[in-house]
């Protein structure tokens, strides 16, 4: 399934193995009731104007990697939040 196929350009296979998760589900957790907070406060009107528009870009960061387990500024500091997997 692997391959070493170019699209655009990028090689998928680096892609894909630069991805890995990093994410734990305490982390994920947290991440969701973040964006959950923030999007009450929203739509209930208790943030507006800049604060609401970074809030909301932040809150929708944090869905996207609680939903695919990858934090992308983890990388550069080899934070990882979840259990290491074993080794076959």
């Amino acid at each position: 399934m692997l391959r070493s196929e170019k699209l655009h350009g990028c090689n998928i296979v680096s892609k894909l193995q630069t991805m890995k998760k990093n994410v734990g589900n305490v982390d994920r957790i947290i991440r969701v009731l973040v964006a959950v907070t923030i999007a009450i406060l929203y739509f209930t009107h208790q943030i507006n104007g800049t604060v609401a528009i970074i809030g909301l870009a932040l809150a929708g960061v944090f869905i996207l990697t609680s939903l695919i387990s990858f934090c992308p500024l983890y990388l550069p500091f080899g934070i990882r939040t979840n259990k290491k997997e074993k080794a076959n």
